[in-house]
């Protein structure tokens, strides 16, 4: 395979795990919510058409290797074991076959689970607080199975709940499970396993790392009863399967730990209270010596999530400075995963410095990106935005469990830029029955959105900007240096719409739904920036023209606000050198439900690690002159001194008109949220018309 990009050849070269030939160097990681054997569903484990769907979409697009997301050896509901299922396996059998007439390899992944990394949302936890409960809903979710530990300790996601301590009943029966599922798998023709994971605080890691395995028994203890757990898996894995059947290893090169829930920022000097590089090096060759046959690498742990599912905040190729250090101890393939840039992984791999490029959420967007790069159109790319919207929205804050919604817990894996990913069913772009003419009034994200589908539908489209420039809010969100991907989807959805028939009419603003000709009327026109009525708020700055730059700001400046926006804000201004105070009334930062916990975690510990000041459940009284006067909870007043003041207090929908029977209403000017919903909704709206 060739490229027309002499920058990337090095990724389209063939390379070997064991003995299973690749074709690329181009890995599809695994990510929550794509697994063959289905996800959470309360039907248990089945053969998932949809992921299939998914993967045999990105085989024909020249990615090399497939790894489907996690696959818990036990059902999490009904406690089934995965290899009990033969008819899964038939089917998936049929479904390889399909996948090697592609030319792509792919290797299933199966968890001996997450221990107090489960995400247990505020729906389950309840549940297993009470021991009644516990008991009574067992035979449908054995929440002590699910949250079993190397050692008793407090839940990651709830605090209040302690993880019961592993027998090693159970640790015996996850070995054998692993070892008879992975026969099924080889039986059924795919290319390898990947044992999940001694990597991201999951289980496996949990039984490694010191700070959170307490054991005294041959699980506990020194370094080699630490990882006894792994090396037993691969043991039984190759008895079973024979020494030749490739299996990779879900590997975290160092915890990036500082404490619990406590992870450490890029650069840092801290103390490393899981595993450090020294022992990294070692466990990296012990591991290998055991009969893994690749290392698939990041950093992190759920504590330090933003390593392993680094938002838009972190350093693009944040690990492959670690990665490529670890593979100087082993002889077998190392894969670095983590906001990887193609040219640069490109070039790590023809330097030796490992061995593919692991991609995920990438794959999410644009399924035919690699295909693209192949071709050499690099602008046709779709970027993600690391957002988390659609694909991770596990969210959680102070005194609360993981707060996302149980469809999105049910569905993980989607993609809040591209709906068609993982619900195909749902959204797909179809020819429309009639041709109509149709107005789009607002050229922000979900106006160019409604217009491009619009137009791929066959409609004849109008797009109002009342503005020289598209992208609405969304210029002024991407202003930010950390947000260069952002700018780049503007750049992208402005060559888009310049693809189709789209009749684009930019410094026109309509005031007036009447004044326009239309079958359908689409309205986007976004939404408003809230007032709040305190002495002094009209000589603050919004937080709309602070980002634009359109009001200058002094040294020390004083955000209001201490949701997703302001806490970027705040970002933004340390990052430029100033000194930023955030004041919010709730009781923690960005307590809004669907904004990941990796996302949330960066800044909370960011700002903890920089010493910036965070007034928590602290209401603005005035605005003064030089000052701002604070109440807090108690109802004590005190003032902060301060030269500027920003207000990010959220928005308000500001439609242009009503939604009717032939006016619709979509993105923030009918709810204020985030790009999920904005495109969501457009499509929502523009697959009826």
């Amino acid at each position: 395979m060739n490229t027309t990009n002499e920058k990337y050849e090095a990724l389209f070269t063939p390379w070997k795990i064991g003995n299973v030939e690749i074709k690329n160097r181009i890995v599809m990681c695994p990510m929550g919510g794509t697994s063959l054997f289905g996800w959470f569903e309360l039907t248990g484990c089945h053969f998932d058409k949809e992921a299939a769907k998914l993967f045999l979409e990105r085989a024909n697009n020249n990615v090399g290797l497939i790894i489907p997301g996690i696959a818990p050896l036990r059902d999490t509901f009904w406690g089934k074991w995965l290899w009990q299922n033969e008819k899964m396996f038939k089917d998936l059998k049929v479904f390889m076959d399909e996948i090697h007439k592609t030319g792509a390899k792919l290797f299933i992944q199966l968890t001996a689970g997450m221990g107090r990394s489960w995400a247990i949302t505020e729906l389950v936890a309840p549940l297993h607080k009470n021991k009644i409960t516990r008991a009574l809903v067992k035979p449908i979710i054995d929440t002590s199975h699910e949250l079993a530990c190397p050692s008793p300790q407090p839940s990651r996601w709830a605090h209040d709940i302690e993880c019961p301590e592993m027998t090693k009943h159970q640790i015996h029966e996850i070995i054998e499970a692993f070892a008879k599922t992975a026969k099924l798998c080889k039986e059924a023709g795919v290319d390898g396993v990947e044992v999940h994971a001694v990597h991201e605080g999951y289980l496996l890691d949990q039984f490694a790392i010191e700070f959170f395995n307490k054991r005294t028994d041959e699980y506990g203890g020194s370094f080699e009863n630490r990882y006894r757990f792994a090396v037993e898996v691969v043991k039984a894995i190759k008895e079973a399967c024979g020494n030749d059947y490739p299996v990779s290893l879900r590997y975290s090169v160092e915890s990036k730990l500082k404490g619990f829930c406590e992870g450490a920022m890029p650069g840092e000097d801290y103390v490393e209270v899981g595993r450090g590089m020294e022992e990294s090096e070692k466990a990296a060759k012990y591991l290998q010596d055991a009969g893994y046959d690749m290392l698939n690498a990041d950093n992190g742990t759920y504590d330090s999530w933003y390593w392993a599912h680094p938002p838009m905040y972190m350093p693009e190729n944040c690990n492959l400075e670690d990665v490529a250090h670890i593979k100087k101890f082993v002889d077998i393939p190392v894969v670095c995963a983590g906001r990887m840039d193609a040219e640069v992984g490109a070039k790590a791999v023809a330097e030796g410095k490992i061995d593919a490029v692991g991609v995920a959420r990438q794959f999410l967007v644009d399924p035919e990106w690699v295909t693209k790069l192949i071709e050499d159109r690099l602008d046709d790319i779709k970027p993600c935005i690391c957002c988390h919207a659609g694909c991770f929205n596990f969210s959680s804050s102070k005194g609360h469990a993981n707060t996302q919604d149980l469809t999105d817990t049910m569905g993980l894996a989607r993609c809040a830029l591209n709906p068609e990913t993982m619900q195909s069913k749902k959204y797909s772009v179809k020819p429309a029955k009639k041709q109509k003419n149709i107005a789009i009034i607002g050229g922000g994200i979900g106006g160019m959105e409604a217009a491009i589908l619009c137009a791929k539908r066959g409609h004849k489209v109008t797009l109002y900007e009342k503005t020289d420039k598209l992208g609405g809010v969304f210029v002024a969100a991407a202003a930010p240096s950390f947000k260069e991907k952002d700018r780049a989807l503007i750049a992208w959805y402005i060559r888009e719409v310049s693809k189709y028939p789209i009749d684009l009419k930019m410094n026109t603003e309509i005031k007036d739904i009447n004044s326009i000709e239309a079958d359908e009327i689409i309205v986007a026109t976004g939404a408003v920036a809230k007032r709040i009525p305190v002495k002094g708020a009209d000589t603050a700055i919004e937080a709309v023209d602070y980002l634009l730059g359109n009001k200058p700001v002094g040294e020390n400046v004083v955000v209001i606000g201490g949701g997703l926006t302001g806490c970027e804000i705040a970002y933004d201004l340390y990052l430029k050198g100033k000194k930023p105070v955030i004041v919010e009334m709730q009781d923690d930062l960005i307590t809004t439900k669907g904004v990941c916990l990796a996302n949330t975690s960066y800044l909370r510990d960011f700002f903890k690690t920089n010493n910036v000041p965070v007034y928590l459940e602290t209401a603005l009284s005035t605005i003064n002159e030089g000052s701002v006067t604070l109440k807090d909870k108690e109802g004590k007043t005190f003032d902060v001194a301060t030269d500027s003041v920003i207000l990010s207090v959220g928005y308000n929908p500001a439609p242009l008109a009503k939604a009717g029977k032939h006016v619709h209403v979509i993105g923030d000017a009918a709810n204020v949220g985030n790009m999920r919903t904005v495109i969501w909704g457009a499509w929502n709206v523009c697959m009826k018309l």
